[in-house]
């Protein structure tokens, strides 16, 4: 979160976050989005950075975008 705020120049606020567990992020919070999503995890880091796509076997089937999802 720190170098994401620096990356913005905006760095001398202070910045609210939450913790989210992984699995309630995907199989809970996802499903209320208005439309398909997936989840980008540290995407500002160089190397570190992880993509869940909205496919299932990551979301749930429900809001999945690919054929084994409904959507």
């Amino acid at each position: 979160m720190a170098r994401f705020a620096r990356a913005r120049g905006d760095a001398g606020r202070e910045w609210t976050c939450q913790r989210v567990p992984g699995a309630r992020l995907l199989d809970v919070m996802v499903p209320l989005l208005p439309g398909p999503a997936g989840v980008a995890l540290d995407a500002g880091s160089g190397d570190g950075g992880m993509l869940f796509p909205p496919v299932a076997g990551i979301v749930p089937d429900s809001v999945a975008v690919d054929p084994g999802g409904t959507r």
